[in-house]
């Protein structure tokens, strides 16, 4: 009898040693899906976080404004030629009559012009040999609007140059995006010294 029971509570023990075994088993299982599951977490938010960020740095990178210069320009109302030391002026003494703002076909004074830079006004100026399309994206961009004012411009340093008072950018043509974004953040700025004054009632026609 003592032989038997012994071999029961023996075989009792090898059951108990096997399922805690199989628990343990189990629980390794358990663990090593968890932390696959936590590791694919982790790369996919890793992953989602790159995109982002490239979309990010690419939609920055492309409505970027750099590469705009400034010019500390004084102000003086002068008769007769100026020479500048930016082509074209972006600020500096200039005529007391100012250049009707507005679209024009062939190049205006830069004297004149600069009085339009001086009341806040961008100066949109484009090479002569400008493809067509081009001078009609600039047209399209300028025509009904204010403070603005196009001109081509013989010996331009870039496709299309565009100043305010004390500010400018070389430009690769009429589809860089710096372009309305130079607009919108000059045209009528505080770096004018007399933003808000007139920008018609002088010279120059307009071609519309």
């Amino acid at each position: 009898m003592a032989g038997r029971a012994r071999q029961k509570a023996q075989e009792a023990s090898r059951r108990e040693r096997a399922a805690a075994m199989r628990r343990e088993q189990q629980a390794r299982e358990r663990r090593r899906r968890t932390l696959m599951i936590v590791a694919a977490a982790v790369v996919a938010l890793l992953a989602a976080g790159g995109i982002t960020a490239a979309v990010i740095a690419h939609r920055t990178g492309r409505r970027s404004l750099a590469g705009v210069a400034s010019y500390p320009e004084r102000r003086d109302h002068v008769t007769g030629k100026v020479s500048y030391p930016q082509t074209p002026p972006a600020g500096g003494p200039h005529s007391a009559t100012l250049l009707n703002c507005g679209i024009y076909d062939k190049p205006v004074p830069n004297e004149n012009a600069v009085h339009d830079l001086e009341h806040g006004a961008v100066w949109i100026t484009y090479r002569p040999g400008l493809p067509a399309a081009q001078v009609d994206r600039l047209r399209s961009l300028v025509r009904g609007q204010t403070y603005l004012t196009l001109s081509p411009y013989p010996g331009l340093p870039a496709a299309v140059v565009a100043s305010a008072w004390g500010k400018q950018i070389r430009l690769t043509g009429a589809d860089d995006s710096r372009l309305d974004l130079f607009i919108t953040k000059y045209r009528q700025s505080p770096q004018a010294p007399e933003p808000g004054s007139p920008c018609k009632g002088g010279i120059g026609t307009p071609a519309s």
